[in-house]
């Protein structure tokens, strides 16, 4: 398969984290976190070549050690309010990269569906959109639920309703972090205005069960995705 028909996988990371430093290069079950979202990559099927895009030497030796090119990202597009679309036009302008469909990974995330990569990327080719992301159901975490709180502790509910069960909540889904598969041509069409411009305007979503993906960004995360991992390293979870 030639780069014009190919698929890169690009893995975002930053060394700065304010709510879990350093964060990207963290051991979990035993191996730095960026490491899974790179062995995700390199085991689907439609990727044809894994990049790493960070400012960190950690997460830089980290991605070296697994055998993919690394991309060093400016301090400019390192910081907590830089956008994930710069840092991704970035990366595929340094390399020249030809490849029409870009794979986009968040380095935080140990934990996804095997088929999920390939499940974006096929999508994606299937409908000609522009973007494809995960969701994943937002559960008893529902707007319907939420409130606000104001000086003197009265509720405000966010939606008026009458629903007190769980199964009675319109389904609604939440970005979990999982992929981004976008074409590179709306990467590199985005203007810097808007943050969610490199999704394009046609924008798809493929939907994760429960808890199949995992997002680390505190303490709570990383306990859960360390206890998971042990456990499927371990093969007492199939």
């Amino acid at each position: 398969m030639t780069d014009s028909q190919g698929v890169l996988a690009l893995v975002i990371g930053r060394a700065g984290s304010k709510g879990l430093p350093g964060k990207n290069t963290l051991r979990v079950a035993g191996r730095p976190m960026i490491q899974y979202s790179i062995e995700h990559a390199i085991q689907a099927a439609c990727v044809t070549r894994v990049i790493v895009s960070t400012d960190g030497d950690e997460i830089a030796t980290a991605a070296k050690v697994m055998d993919v090119e690394v991309v060093r990202r400016p301090a400019e597009l390192a910081s907590d309010t830089a956008s994930v679309g710069a840092a991704v036009r970035h990366a595929i302008e340094v390399l020249g990269a030809t490849e029409p469909i870009i794979v986009v990974l968040y380095a935080n995330v140990p934990m996804r569906p095997a088929d999920l990569i390939d499940r974006a990327v096929d999508v994606l080719r299937e409908t000609d959109a522009d973007s494809v992301q995960s969701y994943t159901d937002v559960g008893k975490h529902h707007p319907y639920w939420m409130s606000s709180l104001d000086d003197d502790h009265r509720v405000t509910a966010f939606i008026e309703n009458q629903i007190d069960r769980r199964q009675n909540l319109p389904k609604l889904l939440s970005l979990d972090g999982g992929v981004i598969a976008v074409r590179a041509t709306c990467v590199r069409n985005a203007g810097d205005g808007n943050p969610h411009a490199f999704l394009g305007t046609d924008r798809r979503g493929i939907e994760t069960p429960p808890g199949s993906v995992i997002d680390v960004d505190d303490e709570i995360d990383l306990a859960v995705a360390e206890a998971v991992l042990a456990q499927l390293t371990t093969g007492a979870v199939t």
